[in-house]
């Protein structure tokens, strides 16, 4: 018996010591070590992190020092810790940018910024365009939903205005969900493609998922895109929002009511509608080269290294914008120094365990998110480590700094079996796992995740729950609206006093279980029959 005892009595004091992923006793993250990393890249000096700024210098110098302090591999197979992202800088002259609109020898030149804003992703030095306004409802092209909005008419050369987000429906477009063609860069990847000469989205608060003034903060001033051989030229000649009330103004010019438009475009019989409107673009550019760099570390495994466990997030943010007034520094607290800070969390806590999983483990920190996913697009399109060999995907974009919650939420749930992952680690934590609240909002194809996606990667989305401990029923909702309302791309994310990053310990422990189970095992999820990324991973691995 006193054999016994003495075993038991030290298998307890050993569970302390190395408990499993997951268990509720482990303390691999520190809340203070998160916020120290938080503070650093949302600090005034950082100048709010954009791509081919000083603070990108200090942003990528910053990674790089701390995933060498750590004793990870550099991530790039040649040696280093970054893998080099080509981007062009187009920044439109607002002294020199104008709309003109004219119908019936009357004309009208609109108010930037508060009637429209605009831009091109073409490296010209100029943009100075005519052609006649079509409603084209939303824009979207789905022959698997028996959509067409386009019909037979032809729209060459002509300027397009459609609405933001799918045509509402229970039987087509994921129901509440909005899928990829609800997007705004697939509203303009279809008006190039139909040779339209530019295209505008109505701007609606709802649907896009957040006020005017985040558009007129995001799309104004220095816009990037990923360097190609014909300079952009495959692109729609300009892209543009217009608000709301000048969406309703210029309907009313052409004899017509905005709502009715948009009534009748929800129907798949919708033909579009030539407004009888001239819509003159003139656009005044300047542009660079940027040598932007996504920053990349390797902790490699011990049994079949050339298999990858792949967490991300983007380093990048808005930026300076010298133009405004006050303060101009776009600091990027929440989004994304959160997730940064994240992923150097699990770097030290992967590279702090006794020996190495049997599968590889990569840290990548993307640039130029913010300008439409391109830092992740191009290694999506250059891949460091095969998509076919890359096991599973987590991306972080925003982690909870509101405290602990009983939940976690799945964006895109339903995708692949990473749920069922997912769900096995969250009940050991005593939580639950839950939809997206808000998925009419798209957030599974407005992060970087979703270009590994598109090559096959299963990928994983999670986002801070919504029932937090302590807190009323629906506290957790009015927290992420209220952000988004005050916060989301505007000078004002900045690190607060009552930041909380209990919860993001908490969930960062459920990252670290999830990829240590991938990568010392040797299971490989899969995409479910009903996700449109099945067949990429279905062709990639054979």
């Amino acid at each position: 018996m006193r054999s016994i005892r003495h075993v038991l009595i030290w298998s307890a004091i050993l569970a302390l010591f190395y408990c499993e992923p997951g268990d509720s006793k482990s303390k691999r993250f520190s809340a203070e070590d998160l916020m120290a990393h938080i503070q650093a890249l949302s600090s005034d000096e950082f100048g709010g992190r954009s791509p081919g700024s000083k603070g990108e210098q200090k942003t990528v110098a910053y990674l790089v020092e701390r995933f060498k302090s750590l004793g990870l591999s550099p991530g790039n197979p040649n040696g280093t810790y970054v893998q080099q992202v080509p981007l062009v800088g187009i920044t439109g002259n607002p002294l020199k940018t104008s709309i003109t609109l004219t119908h019936d020898r009357n004309a009208e030149e609109l108010n930037v910024g508060e009637d429209y804003v605009v831009w091109t992703k073409r490296v010209v030095e100029s943009v100075d365009a005519s052609g006649e306004l079509v409603f084209v409802g939303y824009g979207v092209v789905a022959p698997e939903y028996g959509w067409d909005d386009y019909k037979d008419v032809d729209v060459t050369d002509k300027v397009l205005l459609m609405l933001v987000n799918d045509p509402p429906g229970v039987d087509h477009f994921g129901g509440d969900a909005m899928t990829y063609y609800g997007r705004w860069t697939y509203k303009y990847e279809i008006a190039a493609a139909k040779g339209a000469l530019g295209a505008f989205i109505v701007h609606e608060t709802v649907p896009a998922g957040y006020p005017w003034d985040v558009v007129t903060g995001s799309w104004v001033g220095e816009q990037f895109d990923l360097q190609t051989a014909d300079n952009n030229m495959e692109k729609v000649g300009f892209e543009g929002w217009f608000s709301l009330d000048r969406a309703r103004a210029l309907t009313e010019i052409a004899g017509l009511d905005f709502d009715e438009l948009k009534q009748s475009a929800k129907m798949s019989e919708f033909q579009p509608v030539p407004l009888g409107i001239r819509t003159t673009v003139n656009i005044e550019n300047k542009f660079r080269n940027i040598d932007s760099v996504n920053v990349v570390a390797r902790l490699k495994g011990s049994e079949v290294p050339e298999e990858t466990i792949l967490y991300l997030a983007h380093w990048d943010h808005l930026g300076t914008l010298s133009h405004l007034p006050g303060d101009n520094i776009f600091n990027g607290a929440f989004d994304n120094a959160t997730g940064t800070a994240g992923l150097l969390g699990l770097a030290e806590a992967f590279k702090a365990l006794k020996q190495s999983p049997r599968r590889s483990i990569v840290f990548l920190a993307v640039t130029a998110e913010e300008q439409g996913l391109l830092g992740s697009r191009y290694y999506a399109e250059n891949s460091l480590y095969p998509p076919s060999q890359t096991v599973a995907a987590i991306n972080m974009d925003g982690m909870n700094i509101w405290g602990r919650t009983k939940d976690i939420t799945v964006v895109g749930m339903g995708q692949s079996a990473l749920d069922v992952l997912a769900k096995e680690v969250a009940d050991r934590q005593g939580r639950i796992i839950v939809a997206d609240p808000e998925p009419e909002k798209g957030y599974y194809y407005r992060s970087d995740h979703f270009e590994l996606a598109k090559v096959g990667i299963p990928s994983f989305y999670p986002d801070s729950g919504i029932d937090f401990i302590d807190k009323p029923l629906g506290w957790g909702k009015e927290a992420r609206a209220k952000y988004v309302a005050e916060d989301y791309h505007k000078p004002s994310d900045e690190v607060k006093d009552w930041y909380e990053l209990s919860g993001m310990v908490e969930d960062l422990e459920m990252y670290f279980d999830m990829g240590h189970r991938l990568a010392k095992g040797s299971n490989w999820p899969q995409w479910n029959e009903s996700s449109e990324f099945r067949a990429a991973r279905q062709a990639s691995r054979q």
